[in-house]
């Protein structure tokens, strides 16, 4: 009896020493190891993973293979391999941490992951792109004897998208240590009941895991401004296990785009001595927002048209595998052509990539589902979809509702259910499911049937706005056919492009392929290739320019989501392999702009943009098309070796100047003139032969946390007078010297077959680029770049 009795206050003394200490979250994406075998012996404890290899979360095994056309996933699958792969990892525990909660979260999986810890099975995920986590509390060993966590991932059903979706744990894995008794993340929901110049209210909704024992509970509310400064604070006592409760506020600022202003909010629960026993931490932005069906969208009572892009998820070289520091870069060149809203196609993105879009300011389409149960490939979500469509769509709204930046959620992009009854039950039901957990956001979805009596999911009067992909001619009859809805065009253009590529210019859109009933171009390049001039798009598209110019002459449009922001992997339309990445992106996959990413600057942005294209290295003779987008001036000069060619001006139709020129050596050079002044020049020059190499390292606009950070090495071939080469590419090899790990290289080339994680990549059309990491963060990098012609070691402080 005595020793049960010593075991007893042992078992409370742990209980309440964890009580007393508030949540940690541990990042587990250190130490874990990989193969790509599959054995059912892996979740084993007693097994041993010497053979494996040893990695760092997130991880996508998919993108380290060269690229081959025997993929059962096909060119939409970016000709890479899925497969089925394990993750193992160990980890001790102290005895003194028995009686806590802990708790293992998952960012991502793709797909289908399998969990164990210590040999117990945990269960298994389906959404490739939720976020998801297990209980592994009453499962842990604690002291000596170690804790074994084993993965098993299966991509091999192929193909199962319309696009590269990676494999593996390609997003970040946390512990959570909680106290027994603790705040629910997944029930804590932050709403801005009022929001105005005087006064706002701030509402709070949470809940506990368990009642606190028949106790009154504590909870303290504490409103911090962007300088640490406390704006509110409000210790509330309550009982049971639900709280809601608001703080009455004066004037605040507003988050905005322009202005993302944020607030730190933090949730800690206390005990009766009021030492914290849980807490909770958020960015809140108070802004509002309302679409009108005449006259578009208002953000903070003002007029505010969406320049948005569609996004995939995948960054470039990195594959799936998510890194902040890239997803950055991202987000801020996208932020400098002027995009002030993302729509996150075609699922849920990175619980981080949300966070970046709050701090740097982007409003976000949150969007579910590329399919429901009618499928678009054989293995995709569709075979899940019953089962699995609501808890998933619950577990996103819950996960992500608390995100100032997000302004809508779309339950579906083109949806095979607009085509017969089936739609209009299961729209209902999910628009019914997400206003529950959330009445605050409007409830889309892409659509491409403009006629009424023919869109079941329309027909389901169950969305607040509803998107609409392309169909640039039915515009107009849009707020007939749909009376009374607010109208955005969700995704418009599909235009093709590759960088620094310059065909002869055709008087009208060519359409690649040409319509449905071709798979490929048939008139295409043979170097897969499409011309850079905004005059090449599939079937179903427009040019860059016609596409905004549609949107931004109605009002009653809210805005345009452009397909897309980026190039991304899969899906090579118009060509079949070796093509293996889109060529739809305004920015190539490497993330450098194409020519039309200055069209879409001068028209979203003030910044004094005058951007002149073709390069300047043709045939004596050869009759050039010169384009020049420009803003902020009434027209614009061209001057061929100090002779005028005359002065241009856009049009209500056409948002650049153009001129036809015979080529000759030398300078040609673009003045931009307002009021009879010149207020800018820029002239491009006909380069000779490659000498050198010029290196740009980016770092500090996009660094994140310092451990994750990357640099970006941009590389320019250049003559002896440091004008960009464009036609004499040559191969560069990323030599690791001193505290440097090469991650990655591109040159934005959508047929080269080069593997991305390979250090060796040609120049394209002059220019390639090295993402590359520190190892010890406090001491310098040395990187050597080696040519045929030069080399140079790059020194990264």
């Amino acid at each position: 009896m005595f020793n049960k009795l010593v075991s007893f206050f042992i078992l409370f003394a742990m209980v309440m020493t964890a009580i007393a200490q508030p949540r940690q979250t541990i990042n587990f994406n250190e130490d874990w190891s990989f193969t790509l075998e599959d054995d059912l012996q892996f979740r084993r404890t007693d097994f041993s993973p010497v053979n494996w290899k040893k990695i760092s979360l997130p991880h996508d095994w998919s993108i380290g293979f060269d690229f081959g056309e025997e993929y059962p996933a096909g060119n939409a699958g970016g000709a890479l391999p899925g497969g089925v792969g394990w993750y193992r990892k160990t980890f001790p525990l102290s005895a003194k941490d028995k009686g806590s909660h802990y708790t293992l979260h998952f960012g991502g999986v793709y797909r289908y992951a399998e969990v164990w810890i210590n040999g117990k099975y945990l269960g298994k995920n389906i959404n490739g792109y939720l976020s998801f986590e297990h209980d592994l509390t009453s499962h842990l060993h604690y002291g000596n004897e170690e804790n074994v966590i084993a993965v098993r991932v299966d991509n091999s059903l192929q193909p199962n998208s319309r696009w590269y979706t990676g494999s593996g744990i390609y997003r970040d894995v946390r512990l959570e240590k909680r106290s027994p008794i603790h705040l629910l993340r997944a029930e804590t929901f932050i709403t801005t009941p009022e929001v105005s110049a005087d006064r706002s209210t701030l509402r709070v909704q949470t809940a506990l895991n368990q009642a606190m024992s028949g106790k009154t509970g504590k909870l303290q509310l504490k409103l911090h401004d962007k300088n640490k400064k406390l704006i509110a604070e409000q210790t509330l006592a309550f009982s049971g296990s639900q709280f809601e409760e608001g703080l009455s506020l004066g004037r605040v600022d507003l988050w905005s785009p322009d202005s993302p202003t944020l607030y730190d909010l933090s949730i800690s629960l206390l005990d009766s001595s009021d030492e914290v026993i849980d807490h909770l931490q958020y960015a809140v932005g108070f802004r509002h927002f309302h679409f009108d069906e005449h006259k578009g969208f208002f953000l903070n009572g003002q007029s505010f048209k969406l320049f948005g892009v569609c996004l995939h998820h995948d960054l470039g070289a990195l594959g799936a595998a998510f890194n902040k520091s890239a997803a950055k870069r991202q987000l801020l060149i996208m932020k400098d052509m002027g995009v002030n809203a993302i729509r996150t196609a075609h699922n849920p993105p990175a619980e981080e990539f949300l966070d970046l879009c709050d701090e740097l300011g982007f409003l976000v389409q949150n969007e579910s589902y590329d399919m429901w149960a009618k499928r678009k490939n054989k293995f995709d979500y569709h075979i899940d979809f019953k089962e699995h469509h609501i808890a998933d769509l619950i577990s996103l709204v819950k996960r992500d509702r608390n995100h100032p930046s997000i302004f809508m959620w779309s339950i579906g992009n083109e949806i095979r259910e607009q085509f017969d009854s089936t739609g209009i039950a299961l729209t209902k039901n999910m628009a019914e499911v997400v206003k529950a957990l959330d009445p605050t956001r409007p409830v889309t979805a892409a659509l491409t049937e403009t006629n009424f009596d023919k869109n079941f999911i329309a027909q389901a009067e169950a969305l607040d706005v509803l998107g609409f992909n392309y169909k640039y001619f039915d515009y107009d009859k849009l707020p007939t056919e749909f009376k009374g809805y607010p109208l955005i065009a969700s995704e418009t253009t599909s235009a093709l492009q590759t960088r620094g590529v310059y065909d002869p210019l055709q008087d009208t859109i060519q359409l690649w392929p040409a319509s449905s009933k071709d798979k490929f171009v048939t008139n295409g390049n043979p170097d897969f290739t499409v011309s850079a001039y905004d005059n090449v798009a599939a079937y179903w598209g427009t040019s860059h320019e016609r596409a905004w110019l549609e949107v931004k002459k109605r009002d009653f449009l809210g805005g345009i989501f452009v397909w897309t922001g980026f190039d991304y992997l899969g899906e090579p339309v118009p060509y079949p392999y070796p093509a293996r990445s889109s060529y739809y992106g305004v920015v190539d996959l490497a993330g450098l702009p194409k020519d039309v990413y200055y069209m879409y600057q001068s028209e979203w942005t003030d910044t004094e943009v005058l951007h002149l294209l073709p390069h300047w290295n043709w045939k004596e003779g050869d009759l050039v098309d010169v384009w020049c987008y420009y803003n902020n001036a009434d027209e614009v000069e061209l001057f061929l070796n100090g002779r005028s060619l005359g002065r241009q001006s856009k049009t209500d139709d056409q948002l650049h100047a153009a001129w036809k020129v015979p080529f000759e050596a030398g300078e040609l050079k673009a003045v931009k003139i307002k009021n009879g002044t010149t207020v800018q020049e820029v002239a491009k020059k006909t380069a000779g032969n490659p000498v050198d190499i010029v290196v740009d390292v980016e770092h500090e606009r996009y660094a994140v946390d310092g451990a994750t950070d990357l640099y970006f090495l941009t590389v320019s071939l250049v003559d002896e007078k440091g004008t960009i080469v464009p036609n004499s590419d040559v191969e560069l090899s990323f030599i690791p010297q001193e505290n440097i790990t090469i991650v990655g290289t591109d040159n934005g080339y959508q047929a080269d077959l080069n593997s991305l994680s390979n250090p060796k990549r040609n120049t394209y059309k002059g220019l390639a680029v090295g993402m590359v990491k520190k190892g010890d963060l406090d001491k310098a990098g040395k990187i050597l770049i080696k040519t045929n012609i030069v080399e140079k070691e790059i020194t990264i402080k």
